[in-house]
């Protein structure tokens, strides 16, 4: 079992590159499969959720290699098997996209309920509500979802929660159906625009993605194409709330700004300084100096992302002032215990956790409980007094890739030790 070990109070200096998204990874390489031809995925990441759906698609019998350091190419021409495998589906969410591509391509699909972070709130409803819109039929037995179609029909759909998960799922279904499915309260996040991007250059006809409303028209069948990944989002939010809660300067390479704004704007109201200079952002966090206490209230893109919450709660536990965070999407508020042990002042009410900043945080053994949550820690380790110590990291292994040593290239005081 890997543990990461914290030294804190070492300010952040330098440059560091952000790899490809992972959310829109998973999205990607599944709708690949889909083709009829080979397609070459370029700015992959290389972590553990990427290869457990890699390992799921070649299960099927789709073939996936990789072309390179970051470059995959996937073949869904030879996948042949619609029952997905337990052991592996169980690990992450997003191997649930499978049941979206095993209903358009066989028409049929036997696929357990998901695994991944375990959040009460996020059922699996809003899929197969979609699904049988399409023509399907659909029944949950011993903790698998089992859905056929002999004839899939475009229809109107109203996505319950703007779930990325289940447009990304009906977006999938949807290109192979006969006639013109319209998603209505569609997810806007830029996953799903990079999902489109790639569908559309195998021959898609998709219309809208980044709206609330996306258009589908059916086609036959799906050619090969080269498509390249966004960068994630998510570890360069985690790169800027490190910096900001431990200070210093560092360069943030290859990010789009624009996908950050709901946490550029709350960062510089906190009194951090964020310079875009168009790819490249660069963050300045005065050293020794508590943030300003601000709020947040999570939202669908484009608002504050839910995965941002616990990263930036764990950076207002330094503020001065109160913090209310407000979570509407998920629960997930797991990683407040933990911080607690660290001296935070964290008090949850429901879907609300009112923080009262300190002037310190002292380093405590912590386990993780989920990807962000994870980062949460790693980030009150930066600036706690003392030695923190971070179970649990197989999380953190999920959605980052050698965060520690990226951090330790920018000045932290941390290290991965096994035991």
């Amino acid at each position: 079992m890997d543990k990461i070990i914290v030294q804190g109070g070492y300010p952040l200096y330098g440059e560091v590159s952000i790899n490809g998204s992972k959310n829109a990874s998973l999205a990607v390489l599944v709708g690949a499969a889909l083709g009829d031809e080979p397609c070459r995925i370029d700015n992959v990441p290389r972590y553990t959720d990427i290869f457990d759906i890699i390992d799921i698609l070649k299960d099927l019998g789709a073939q996936a290699e990789w072309a390179g350091p970051d470059s995959l190419v996937i073949d869904g021409s030879t996948l042949d098997k619609s029952v997905a495998p337990y052991e592996l589906v169980r690990k992450l969410r997003g191997s649930f996209y499978v049941a979206g591509l095993l209903l358009a391509k066989l028409g049929y699909c036997e696929v357990p309920l998901p695994g991944g972070d375990p959040f009460s709130s996020r059922p699996v409803n809003f899929h197969l509500k979609g699904f049988e819109a399409l023509g399907a039929e659909v029944t949950v037995e011993h903790g698998y979802v089992k859905a056929k179609a002999n004839n899939l029909v475009g229809t109107t759909i109203y996505v319950g929660r703007s779930s990325v998960g289940a447009t990304v799922n009906l977006m999938l279904v949807a290109t192979k159906a006969h006639g013109t499915t319209t998603l209505e309260n569609a997810a806007r996040e830029p996953e799903i625009v990079n999902l489109a991007l790639q569908l559309n250059a195998m021959g898609a006809k998709i219309r809208g993605a980044g709206t609330n409303i996306i258009t589908i028209e059916g086609v036959d069948k799906l050619k090969t194409s080269r498509h390249e990944i966004i960068p994630d989002r998510l570890e360069a939010g985690t790169f800027l709330l490190a910096t900001a809660m431990a200070g210093g300067e560092v360069v943030l390479n290859d990010v789009v700004p624009e996908h950050l704004n709901s946490l550029l704007s709350k960062l510089r109201e906190t009194g951090v300084e964020v310079k875009d200079h168009g790819g490249i952002l660069v963050v300045n966090a005065p050293v020794g100096k508590r943030p300003t206490a601000t709020d947040i209230e999570t939202t669908p893109y484009p608002g504050f992302a839910t995965d941002y919450q616990s990263m930036f709660a764990s950076y207002m536990t330094k503020a001065v002032g109160v913090s209310i965070v407000k979570e509407t999407i998920f629960d997930r508020f797991a990683y407040v215990d933990e911080l607690a042990r660290m001296g935070a002042e964290i008090k949850v009410e429901g879907d609300t956790a009112i923080i009262r900043g300190v002037e310190r945080l002292t380093g405590a053994p912590v386990e993780v409980k989920d990807i962000r949550g994870g980062a949460a820690l790693v980030i009150a380790g930066l600036a706690a007094e003392g030695k923190t110590i971070i179970d649990g990291v197989y999380h953190l292994d999920r959605g980052y890739e050698q965060l520690e040593e990226k951090l330790a290239t920018l000045g932290a005081n941390i290290q991965r030790v096994v035991e």
